[in-house]
């Protein structure tokens, strides 16, 4: 039993891996300050509500870009589990190649859904986190990471767009019926869709171009969902490619082969 755990900017994602079997999921707010013994206590409601004995759980393995956050919750797995986690950050064998200026400088996120994505569809591909950032991170046939792209997320763009302006209203971030909108609600959820989707269509094709080769396109996070059911661009959606990754990480510095299994769109 494997508990997979990615600290984000917005939320904190936990999964529990039994075997081959991503057998339950769970998320929490990043941005509430908590004590590690609040961590342990949510854990533990997780785990009961997976149906998982915390002493069959054999490790945990970390990818965070909060360091803030890390060390309550690092001392919520010692003390609840007795286990020292695993950190996932350059130098692990992710079997990820960084290629870049400054691989120390490549998020813990990055690297787990490039090795899911990499390991389980195959190379070149190019892997699209929609999150509070959304990331586009090339991997060539070798494995080697050799571009990146960071950009706003839809949520973080929203937030942005009704709160510096005074009588834009918070909404629902959601795919309209149609781009030609009679009101001020469905005026804004049409152009934060459509102006998004357009963006991460243009951004896949400029790669195309520059790259002068083809590759797949798998998206995970967010909205990746729905916009995955509007674009022929992406041509998988995986929602548990974090957690895959997080496992493979960890089956190759246990000198395992290991492929879990779970669902994609």
């Amino acid at each position: 039993m494997l508990v997979a755990v990615d600290i984000g900017n917005t939320n904190i994602v936990i999964g529990f891996i039994d075997g081959t079997n991503i057998i339950g999921t769970y998320r929490l707010t990043t941005g509430t300050r908590r004590t590690s013994d609040e961590y342990a206590m949510m854990l533990s409601t997780f785990m009961s509500m997976s149906q998982v004995n915390p002493r069959d759980v054999d490790d945990v393995i970390i990818s965070s870009v909060v360091p803030k956050v890390m060390y309550a919750f690092r001392a919520s797995i010692v003390k609840f589990l007795g286990l020292e986690p695993i950190i996932v950050g350059p130098g692990v064998k992710s079997g990820i190649n960084l290629k870049v200026d400054n691989p120390k400088t490549v998020g813990a996120d990055r690297i787990a859904d490039c090795a899911g994505a990499y390991h389980l569809y195959g190379g070149p591909v190019l892997v699209i986190d929609f999150g509070t950032a959304t990331t586009y991170d090339y991997v060539d046939s070798t494995g080697s990471f050799c571009a990146g792209v960071i950009g706003v997320g839809i949520e973080t763009g929203a937030n942005s767009l009704w709160s510096q302006t005074a009588q834009l209203p918070e909404i629902e971030i959601t795919r309209p019926d149609t781009i030609l909108a009679t009101g001020t609600k469905t005026a804004m959820q049409a152009g934060l869709y459509y102006g998004f989707l357009g963006g991460v269509e243009y951004t896949i094709n400029r790669f195309r171009q520059e790259l002068d080769t083809d590759f797949k396109v798998v998206a995970t996070g967010g909205l990746g969902n729905v916009l995955y059911d509007e674009t022929d661009a992406i041509d998988i959606y995986d929602r548990e490619l974090i957690f895959k990754g997080l496992a493979i990480i960890y089956a190759r510095m246990r000198g395992r082969n290991f492929k879990p299994r779970g669902t994609h769109a």
